[in-house]
């Protein structure tokens, strides 16, 4: 018995032939000859999109779709439990596939659609808050500025180096199960909330607002995460980066800043370097926080040529070198050395990643 329904032509693509979409509908109920844990792929597109269908190993019934979320570009499906059930899964998805290579003068994360609003310089991109993908799970919700899971936009896949980019906030006692990742930097900052952190190393640890956490997956690691309250939502940033080796020893990190150090100024968060302020990273990349009262500013210096700076805003407003950036939203600059940042109402907070455009 075939339990996978064959999709409407209209939902086997998008509109634009390059992706491929789940139906809407739940899938219905079926009993499967055996316990093992069946995995159905849609057809591998021109950008090697995947659907993952998990089954239960006990009751052999369909989970429901929110019950997971599908990373199909990303790679690895997610099992979504709550805090007390988390269950281990796995697949030979890799976590994302290699970046084209570079032709002639393009550069990486020129696939966005140009700053028109801009009125101060051609080499921007503009990511206003409302144009991000969102994802609505019930226990979780998710903003994506660049394409991620069901979220797909060739408009908006990366920004040099810097390839995803979420914005999520977890209802209380939920979280994602174990998870496998390889050959990505993965970078948590924590707006709200206590998130819970649990990995393949033995790492068993909390973070909450103030503090970042870093992985380096490497060869491979599984972990899972979730908030670790019941009676309140956790909200971070969970950010990926392309590293510059593959294959290193995996690795786990988190530090403690220090607020009155991001007061009126950019407090560095992560860098190349072990013995430099913030975490470290397989990557030229360089990431800071500022938080600013009312018409304070600072200015940004590019630390390693050919680099760009993506500024997402926290909270707040800022005007970015003539740009006005409201909350949620993000900025990409390259083809610069310095960019200058002002708030615009007291205690605006901003990020500033400085990441490669090429590799």
């Amino acid at each position: 018995m075939n339990i996978f329904p064959r999709l409407p032509t209209s939902q086997r693509r998008c509109k634009d032939g390059v992706g491929a979409r789940l139906p809407d509908a739940r899938l219905p109920d079926a009993r499967l000859p055996d316990a093992r844990l069946p995995v159905a792929r849609l057809p591998d597109a021109r950008l090697n999109f995947f659907s993952l269908i998990f089954v239960t190993t006990n009751k052999h019934t369909i989970m429901d779709r929110k019950d997971f979320i599908r990373k199909s570009l990303l790679g690895t499906g997610i099992l979504v439990t709550g805090a007390g059930s988390i269950k281990a899964l796995s697949n030979d998805i890799d976590e994302l596939k290699p970046l084209e290579p570079i032709k002639d003068n393009d550069i990486l994360g020129f696939n966005h659609i140009p700053n028109t609003q801009s009125s101060i310089m051609s080499n921007t991109v503009l990511h206003k808050a409302n144009t991000r993908g969102r994802a609505d799970h019930g226990w979780l919700q998710s903003y994506h500025t660049f394409s991620f899971a069901n979220y797909y936009n060739p408009e908006r896949m990366h920004f040099g180096v810097l390839r995803v980019l979420n914005d999520d906030t977890v209802q209380g006692g939920m979280g994602f199960g174990t998870h496998p990742h390889d050959n990505m930097e993965i970078i948590s900052i924590p707006l709200e909330g206590d998130l819970e952190h649990k990995d393949s190393m033995g790492n068993i640890a909390v973070i909450r607002n103030g503090d970042v956490q870093v992985m380096s997956a490497g060869t491979g690691i599984t972990h899972s995460e979730y908030n670790k309250n019941r009676d309140q939502t956790v909200k971070f940033l969970q950010i990926w980066v392309f590293p510059n080796k593959k294959g290193v020893t995996p690795r786990y990190d988190q530090i403690t800043l220090k607020a009155e150090d991001r007061h009126n100024q950019l407090q560095q968060i992560l860098s190349p370097n072990p013995s430099d302020a913030g975490v470290w990273i397989h990557q030229d990349a360089w990431f800071h926080l500022g938080q600013f009262d009312a018409d304070k500013g600072s200015s940004y210096k590019i630390k390693k040529q050919g680099n760009g700076i993506y500024a997402f805003v926290l909270s707040g407003s800022f005007d970015l070198g003539g740009q006005i950036l409201e909350k949620r939203d993000g900025l990409g600059i390259w083809d610069v050395d310095q960019i200058e940042l002002k708030a615009l109402a007291s205690g605006g907070e901003i990020l500033l990643m400085e990441v490669p455009m090429s590799m």
